[in-house]
């Protein structure tokens, strides 16, 4: 059995799917975006892959690396799993324009800063 991925691997999660969602979405209107339904589809998929990857984080990960907001990342992977049928779109965009690069500087600084090795170790480095 494969071991599941700990917390640097959902880090990497995180920061590989808002790559992916920043560079399809660049160049975008709103309108562009959610007109092409396959294009909107994989941003919003991505964007639960970010949620999935901030709910599996370990609690003690979250509790100490709490200067992210990780519970309303999770949520929004929620509300776009089983409410699927009431997201708004320009929700979506919002987090794109707004939320995405902020994640994306917060995950790459956590990522380069933590000494893995001693986390994974279940030895928290603050």
């Amino acid at each position: 059995m494969r071991e599941p991925p700990r917390d640097k691997g959902r880090l990497l999660h995180i920061q590989e799917a808002i790559k992916t969602i920043l560079e399809r979405a660049q160049g975008q209107t709103f309108e562009s975006l959610t007109k092409d339904k396959i294009v909107y589809g994989g941003i919003v998929y991505y964007t639960m892959i970010i949620g999935e990857a901030a709910y599996k984080l370990s609690r003690d990960f979250v509790a100490t690396y709490n200067q992210v907001d990780w519970d309303v990342i999770a949520n929004m992977r929620h509300h776009l799993v089983h409410g699927y049928y009431q997201v708004n779109a320009k929700d979506v965009w919002d987090v794109i324009q707004s939320d995405l690069k902020p994640l994306q500087d917060q995950v790459t600084q956590l990522l380069e800063s933590i000494d893995w090795e001693e986390w994974e170790n279940n030895k928290p480095t603050i």
